[in-house]
């Protein structure tokens, strides 16, 4: 088989956090400009990694869309599928940090040059000289941005890619949740690895029970070869063919989650470039998540995501017994 010139492809949403950072003299929340997106913070894990990757998106002729391109140019992520678009302005999100670390989000993306990516934007080569593909349920979010997504999926599968996809569901930018589970339901049908969270997966399934969840998805959806499910600080569970693990959450002083998730998969997805795609042992899961929960761990730790992706010394350093 012709060695691929990229790892990992990713397509999506690229945009900016503007993240809650302090208060002014006046009393006013500070924002910081922190350069954001779920695909690209997976492949920014992968870069850490030591991997090559490669994204596919749009961004506005704007300020912002000028730094997210710089940024993920020097963090060393491949920008050929990375299209300019005059015609509107670059994704936003303003992300509010509650007490525990979670977050509340508000988009401005109506529409965000996200959505604006098209079925003749998509570089094609990029995909086919991939091992593997990645993506998630916000570029289904509306018709345009959604014909390009099953092109790219349909051009992974036609070149013998892995194909990963995680939900991320983010109910406010869907017209309803019924069409957000029609749409996941199709990326689903179409990935050999799954990354889900505790709350997508019982909303999807409309189970009240982990294991009655992926039991469910897992019958429904025999493509699944690997299931991964994080339940943030309860830990995370991987399923593959004939394996089963369960690994702990690791201490950490969270300042925030955003990107835990999104490093949790990109940590994944490293250890299966290295290993390749296979039915995996209980013992060769749990090495996974143990790896993946570190660094996930060490990224809540820090503001932003994108460009404070832990390396791998960090991560070793993380997994050893204090």
């Amino acid at each position: 088989m012709k060695e691929k010139k990229f790892d990992v492809c990713a397509l999506g949403e690229l945009l900016i956090d503007f993240t809650e950072n302090g208060v002014s003299p006046q009393g006013n929340p500070l924002m910081e400009v922190n350069p954001g997106g779920a695909p690209c913070n997976v492949l920014a894990m992968l870069c850490k990694q030591g991997y090559k990757t490669a994204f596919i998106g749009k961004i506005g002729d704007d300020i912002f869309g000028r730094q997210l391109r710089s940024t993920i140019e020097n963090i060393g992520i491949n920008t050929d599928g990375l299209v300019t678009d005059e015609t509107v302005n670059t994704t936003l999100a303003f992300v509010h940090t509650l007490a525990d670390g979670d977050r509340e989000f508000s988009f401005y993306r109506n529409p965000g040059a996200d959505m604006m990516l098209n079925e003749n934007d998509i570089n094609v080569k990029l995909i086919e000289n991939s091992r593997v593909f990645h993506y998630g349920s916000l570029s289904m979010t509306n018709e345009i941005c959604e014909k390009a997504t099953k092109k790219a999926v349909k051009t992974a599968e036609s070149s013998g890619a892995i194909i990963s996809f995680d939900p991320n569901l983010r109910e406010n930018l869907w017209c309803s949740l019924d069409t957000a589970r029609e749409k996941i339901a199709y990326g689903i049908a179409h990935c050999d690895i799954l990354k889900i969270s505790d709350n997508e997966i019982l909303w999807f399934t409309g189970e009240t029970d982990f294991d009655r969840s992926v039991e469910k998805l897992r019958s429904e959806y025999n493509n699944i070869r690997l299931l991964l499910l994080s339940l943030g600080k309860n830990g995370s569970r991987a399923y593959s063919e004939s394996g089963f693990a369960f690994a702990p959450s690791f201490p950490a002083n969270t300042i925030e989650t955003t990107g835990a998730g999104d490093t949790f998969c990109g940590s994944i997805l490293g250890r299966i470039l290295e290993h390749g795609m296979k039915d995996f042992s209980n013992n060769e899961l749990f090495e996974m998540l143990t790896f993946a929960n570190a660094a996930a761990a060490l990224v809540t730790e820090r503001k932003g995501a994108l460009k404070v992706m832990p390396s791998v010394n960090e991560i070793i350093n993380k997994k050893k017994p204090i």
